[in-house]
């Protein structure tokens, strides 16, 4: 991703929206993001995709039932501690 600051930005907006078309421009204003600049259809594509998410709450009992069958292989028993 490009990354500019707010002042480059404003000097150099043309050229920082053609690249937009290409890929999102990281937009930081003291050293912090602020914004990302990206084209309509990449934002157009994130809204679709944050929408066919799916909740826990909406998922089938089959799905529920596999989730509460399946079993942690015995490599990752460490990651338990994270949870404590």
């Amino acid at each position: 991703m490009v990354k500019t600051t707010a002042l480059e930005f404003q000097r150099k907006f043309g050229e920082f929206q053609h690249q937009a078309q290409r890929e999102p421009v990281e937009i930081t204003r003291h050293g912090r993001r602020e914004f990302v600049l990206m084209s309509a259809e990449q934002y157009d594509w994130l809204t679709a995709a944050a929408k066919r998410t799916h909740r826990t709450a909406d998922a089938t009992s089959v799905v529920i039932d596999a989730v509460e069958r399946a079993e942690m292989d015995v490599e990752h028993t460490a990651l338990d501690e994270l949870l404590k």
